[in-house]
């Protein structure tokens, strides 16, 4: 079975049709369950995510803040394995038809076997991968079989990031590319920053694919502000935060698809 980097392509497209950004959730594996991940998941789409960047828990992510490293200690005390991860991939493409990416830490897919993770995430009905920490120039081995079995190899850029550097980056990605909007890790903030809109920018000068920020957004009127520059609004901690804090699944799951909700409407906010 081919993976599903056109029907990312295709939701990236529809929403720039839309005159709209595409709001991206993540969601880690396992958390708090492997079945309540799933459920929420789900519940983002529901909600309105137009794309789900489903987390590979990893005990040394060194781009996740406190709230995802937290969830992902609680995924990885219970067992998880990365079946558990393909069938989280699995179940939301299944129950919903959308694009669903795996973000992972290069030591777990490297350690599984790429030919073997590839193959495996594409016949889960798979986008992609978002791979933080593997350098471009050591990545021909991944992008082989990524190309081979349809998945989109999703590189992340940060404001760091010289110009040149940006385009040897982008020359080889594919599906979108991934902009951090400042420096340091995962979590919510008061602003996002003027860094993102300058990367962005600096970002589309180099390539026609589409460019979504992450690092920062928490709430309707940041994904707003995001929206106006960026083809995509990526969100990861508030989300996780909200299922930390709730009481069982089902209420973490219900508080999920509430601000996937408020997310959608404000990255509609510049096409109204």
């Amino acid at each position: 079975m081919s993976g599903n980097i056109e029907l990312l392509s295709a939701a990236l497209a529809a929403t720039k049709a839309e005159g709209r950004s595409a709001l991206i959730a993540y969601l880690p594996a396992g958390f708090p369950s492997v079945d309540g991940g799933i459920d929420a998941v789900k519940a983002a789409f529901d909600g309105g995510a137009d794309i789900v960047e489903v987390g590979l828990p990893y005990s040394d992510p060194v781009l996740d803040g406190p709230v995802i490293q937290t969830a992902d200690d609680i995924a990885l005390k219970s067992g998880l394995k990365i079946a558990d991860v393909m069938r989280t991939v699995r179940e939301a493409f299944e129950a919903t038809g959308k694009p669903v990416l795996v973000m992972t830490y290069w030591n777990p897919v490297d350690r599984y076997g790429v030919e073997r993770f590839t193959a495996e995430l594409a016949e889960a009905g798979g986008a992609g991968c978002i791979l933080p920490d593997l350098p471009v120039q050591e990545s021909a081995l991944w992008r082989e079989h990524a190309a081979k079995h349809d998945l989109a190899t999703v590189f992340v850029v940060a404001p760091s990031s010289k110009d040149a550097r940006l385009k040897e980056i982008t020359t080889v990605g594919s599906g979108f590319v991934y902009a951090a909007s400042l420096m340091g890790v995962t979590g919510t903030r008061e602003s996002v920053g003027e860094a993102a809109e300058d990367l962005v920018r600096r970002t589309k000068a180099t390539t026609d694919l589409p460019v979504c920020v992450g690092l920062g957004v928490s709430n309707a009127e940041q994904a707003a502000e995001v929206a106006q520059f960026a083809d995509g609004v990526i969100v990861g901690s508030a989300f996780v935060k909200l299922m930390l804090d709730a009481e069982d699944e089902a209420a973490g799951v219900e508080a999920v698809r509430r601000l996937a909700g408020e997310l959608a409407r404000g990255v509609r906010t510049r096409a109204s």
